[in-house]
C-alpha cells in the first residue's frame, strides 16, 4: 500500500491555536463563576463548541442555563476566539509542518483538513497555507463530532482516496480515537495513546518516517 492522502487536524497540529480557544473559554466560564485551568482544558481539545461548553458547565455544576443562553455564550466564545485569531501570521505555523506540506505536494500526495473548527479556512488563509490544501471537511456537514470518525471519513471522501491509502495526524486523544474508528492509519503528536505512530512534536513529522511506519501495518 502507498500513501495517497494525509488528513490533518488543525488546532495543535498545523498551528497552536488551542491557546486561543483556552483564553476565550476561560473568559466565558468566568462569566458564570467557573474557573478553568490548563489541565481542565485538556478535556476540551478535539471536541466541538457544544460539547466543550457542556463540559465547562458540568465542571461548575451549572444546570440552570436554557439552550438559548448556552448558544449566546457559545457564539460569544467564537467571536472572542476569532478576535484573537486576527494576530495569527505564517510565523505561527508549527515547526516541521510547512516542510511536510511541501514534501507531500512534491510527491503528489493530497492534503486535507479534518478539523472540528468552522474557522479553518480563515485560519489557513492567515497562515498562508490555504493554496496548499486540496480540501477542507466542513464540520457542519457531519452528524457527529470527534471522537466519532465522521470528520475524517468526510475528509477522505473529499480527497477521493480510499481510507486504506490515507494517513491522519492529530494532537488530541479524541482525534486519535476518531481516526482509529475510521480505519485510517493514525499519527499522534504529543502525549497520546493508541496512535499507530507517535511523535513528541510536529518537528519530528516527515514523510519518510510516516511511510516507514505505514508500510509496517
Amino acid at each position: 500500500m502507498e500513501i495517497k492522502a494525509v488528513l490533518f487536524d488543525l488546532d495543535g497540529v498545523i498551528a497552536d491555536t488551542a491557546k486561543f480557544h483556552f483564553i476565550a473559554w476561560k473568559s466565558i466560564a468566568k462569566e458564570e463563576g467557573i474557573d478553568i485551568d490548563e489541565e481542565f482544558n485538556e478535556q476540551l481539545k478535539g471536541v466541538d463548541r457544544v460539547l466543550s461548553f457542556d463540559r465547562i458547565l458540568a465542571h461548575g455544576n451549572i444546570t440552570s442555563l436554557t439552550e438559548d443562553e448556552k448558544e449566546y455564550y457559545r457564539t460569544k466564545k467564537n467571536n472572542l476566539y476569532k478576535e484573537l485569531l486576527k494576530d495569527l501570521t505564517p510565523q505561527d505555523v508549527l515547526p516541521g509542518i510547512l516542510a511536510l506540506f511541501n514534501e507531500l505536494i512534491d510527491n503528489n500526495i493530497k492534503i486535507a483538513i479534518a478539523s472540528i473548527s468552522q474557522n479553518a479556512p480563515y485560519i489557513l488563509e492567515k497562515l498562508n497555507l490555504l493554496d496548499k490544501i486540496d480540501c477542507i471537511a466542513d464540520p457542519r456537514t457531519v452528524k457527529h463530532s470527534k471522537p466519532a470518525p465522521d470528520i475524517f471519513l468526510k475528509a477522505a471522501e473529499l480527497t477521493g482516496v480510499d481510507i486504506k491509502n490515507c494517513v491522519a495526524i492529530e494532537d488530541a486523544q479524541a482525534g486519535i480515537e476518531a481516526i482509529n474508528r475510521a480505519g485510517i492509519f493514525s499519527v499522534g503528536v504529543g502525549n497520546l495513546v493508541d496512535a499507530d505512530l507517535l511523535v513528541d512534536s510536529t518537528s519530528k513529522l516527515n514523510l519518510d518516517s510516516i511511510k516507514e511506519s505505514f508500510k509496517k501495518q
